[in-house]
């Protein structure tokens, strides 16, 4: 059975870890996606640390089934090459900052002409509108001006960054490829294409329904460890073990932490779950209670307890986890060419009965595939090796 994105062809001129993210995701059902590099330096990624023989390991876990080209956009061949591709793509995908396609003729009013069914992703910070469209940012910027970084604290504490990029691949990544599919859909409804502009403070923003409707209906906004989400309740809350690993228990539902408070023997807890009085007596008692055992401990003790409970894990516990790798979410990839081995990587989290992620293409070496798309666009070998020659691609 085809791949269901297959036919699909996307020119993507992202870098690092959201647009490929992005792109990753939809090349894994099968779509043509086509890296397009700067012919000096290429993917940032591709210097990062550590490394994988001479290039930064990060690049392999987002850069898989793709093809990659070398493109000097800045030069009048490289935009004419990047038109001709663009004339049978269905998908472009940016991650400059507001205005630099324009500046380098590859915007999406000049594609559009070229291809009126392009479904063009700009993917950005802050936006292609408003008063921060041009300021610069990363992760912890974004979640910092949506709230969730000042959340993300005990009370009284500065607020911890998290450990993984909640702007970039959730509010970024994610939406951009799921405005992509809706995009898509609107071409084969209605034959036209159109823009997307995604935001990853927008996304952010969107993470917040639970909190959210705290303030829209108290009119106050919540503070760190104000909420049973985050840290107000002993109920939900991450404890110490004796050993300094940790535990994290969330019985949010009675009858959970009813089950919990009966697996440790303080059945006058139950009727505490929500008493803001009662907060600070159960805190310091499953303080203290937690870190009379080892984390392997309370696993053993907890085994069967039906309470939302889970050992905290390092990444190597995390892809020896037996759940983790029933569910595919770790695998090799050999390099055919044999420079890389065989590298691990993080497997799709979309999961299709009929049609499940491939896993064909190992991530590209910049401009391998500069021959193939040049080619199928009509150039020859001796105007392929010109091209070369003269630094476009």
């Amino acid at each position: 059975m085809a791949l269901p994105l297959e036919g699909v062809k996307i020119l993507d001129l992202s870098t690092m870890l959201p647009g490929p993210f992005c792109s990753m995701i939809l090349a894994d059902f099968g779509a043509e996606v086509i890296k397009v590099e700067a012919v000096k330096g290429g993917d940032l990624f591709r210097g990062g640390v550590p490394k994988i023989g001479d290039t930064g390991g990060a690049f392999f876990q987002v850069n898989r089934n793709k093809k990659s080209i070398t493109l000097n956009l800045k030069s009048d061949e490289g935009k004419e090459i990047f038109y001709k591709l663009a004339k049978d793509a269905d998908v472009v995908l940016e991650q400059y900052r507001p205005g630099v396609v324009k500046k380098l003729g590859v915007d999406y009013e000049t594609i559009k002409a070229i291809n009126p069914k392009i479904v063009y992703c700009s993917l950005s910070g802050y936006g292609q509108t408003g008063p921060y469209r041009l300021t610069s940012g990363h992760d912890l910027n974004y979640i910092s001006y949506a709230g969730i970084l000042g959340l993300t604290a005990r009370k009284g504490q500065t607020p911890t960054i998290p450990g993984v990029q909640i702007a970039d691949i959730g509010g970024g990544a994610l939406y951009a490829a799921i405005g992509i599919l809706i995009a898509l859909m609107g071409v084969k409804r209605n034959g036209v294409g159109q823009y997307v502009d995604t935001s990853m403070l927008d996304g952010a923003v969107s993470w917040l329904p639970v909190l959210a409707n705290d303030y829209f209906v108290k009119g106050v906004s919540p503070k760190a460890a104000e909420n049973i989400l985050n840290g107000q309740n002993a109920c939900y809350e991450v404890y110490e073990a004796k050993d300094g690993r940790y535990i994290s228990i969330g019985a949010i539902e009675p009858h959970l932490w009813a089950n919990f408070c009966d697996a440790i023997g303080k059945e006058e807890f139950k009727a505490y779950q929500r008493d803001l009085t009662k907060q600070d007596e159960m805190f310091a008692y499953l303080r203290d209670m937690f870190k009379s055992k080892t984390q392997a401990e309370w696993i053993e003790k907890l085994t069967g307890v039906d309470c939302c409970w889970a050992p905290v894990k390092n990444l190597e516990e995390v892809f020896a986890d037996p759940q983790v790798v029933a569910r595919d979410m770790v695998y090799e990839m050999t390099d055919p060419e044999g420079t890389y081995g065989s590298v691990r990587m993080i497997g799709s989290a979309v999961k299709l009965s009929e049609t499940p992620a491939r896993k064909e293409l190992f991530p590209p070496r910049k401009g391998e595939h500069n021959t193939e798309m040049l080619k199928s666009i009509g150039y020859t070998d001796e105007q392929i090796a010109e091209l070369q020659k003269n630094g476009v691609i």
